[in-house]
């Protein structure tokens, strides 16, 4: 194993790079913006550019690389090939192929960036004392990376993993970003716990703390006010933590992880959060399956960039 390697994280509007050890050890990160003008066209290329800023800074030769891992926006194959990236422009082509083409012939390993981020935790964060995690990720939306014996589970054409799109409730009208209505995004999200507190506070239930702040309420207020004590808002995350809850329990019995790990920024609730989530997953799962750890992710916006490296030195 050389000593260093880089780890990629690609996003919509910035692209996350980290300079590390093969041990583990980032030594180094920074950002560069993504240009998705004519259909990402020079992505690939300020990758290339910035990398070889990098080595030319610190002095290190490209012998001494073991390889770049990337993470990306969309359903990728094991070979490297992605489907299609549309917050970059991107349609179906081998990523890993055409950067190693571009970056001297260098070793590279491509991804989804949920999957990659879950196998960064594993690695060297919340998920790192387990072969087999589950992890979930609470943003403006859900994603979700399936760990099995320390590697990632893509499926048959990426799809593994997109626990946001399980079907919770048959009743919902209003219609989820992926077109169907009644996935677990529409409530576990940032945007989903700020849809269960509108509806509360619509439905004219008791007083609560929640309606000073209206229209411009955020998923942040509604833990905040649940902390305090504010029944509205406890009521809302009881809610929340019943839907993810139950949707763990149904990952339980397909996967039967060791740990699910909760990252994103509606785990910044802490513990809080944690509790509200156990209480409806140790009541509705197999139990064979009850014993499963459920934990903080621990990385933060440097998870993608730790799994990535991770896909060329474990």
């Amino acid at each position: 194993m050389k000593k260093y390697c880089f780890g990629v994280d690609v996003g919509g509007t910035t692209i996350k790079i980290g300079f590390l050890e093969t041990s583990g050890m980032m030594l180094d990160k920074w950002e560069i913006k993504t240009n998705t003008e004519n259909f990402g066209e020079a992505i690939l290329g300020d990758i290339c550019e910035a990398l070889e800023g990098k080595l030319v800074k610190e002095g290190i030769s490209l012998d001494d690389i073991e390889g770049i891992g990337i993470g990306l926006p969309g359903p990728v194959l094991a070979d490297g090939t992605v489907l299609q990236c549309v917050n970059l422009g991107w349609g179906t082509f081998n990523v890993a192929e055409q950067l190693s083409e571009m970056f001297h012939g260098i070793k590279v390993k491509a991804g989804n960036d949920a999957n990659v981020a879950a196998l960064g935790e594993n690695w060297k964060g919340g998920g790192k004392n387990y072969h087999d995690i589950v992890m979930i990720t609470l943003g403006t939306g859900v994603g979700g990376g399936v760990i099995i014996n320390n590697n990632i589970l893509t499926g048959y054409n990426g799809g593994a993993g997109e626990i946001g799109h399980m079907h919770m409730n048959d009743e919902e009208t209003e219609i989820c970003g992926c077109g169907r209505k009644g996935c677990l995004e529409q409530y576990a999200s940032a945007t989903g716990v700020v849809r269960l507190a509108k509806r509360y506070m619509a439905a004219g239930n008791k007083e609560t703390k929640m309606s000073d702040y209206g229209n411009d309420i955020t998923a942040k207020d509604v833990f905040d006010l649940a902390k305090e004590g504010d029944e509205g808002a406890e009521t809302v995350v009881r809610q929340m933590g019943g839907y993810l809850g139950k949707a763990m329990a149904h990952i339980a019995v397909t996967i039967n992880p060791e740990a699910f790990i909760i990252g994103g920024g509606v785990s910044k609730a802490g513990e809080y959060l944690i509790d509200a989530v156990k209480t409806t997953y140790r009541e509705t799962c197999f139990t064979a399956c009850g014993d499963a750890a459920v934990h903080l992710a621990e990385l933060g916006n440097d998870a993608g960039m730790y799994g990535a490296a991770a896909l060329v030195v474990r």
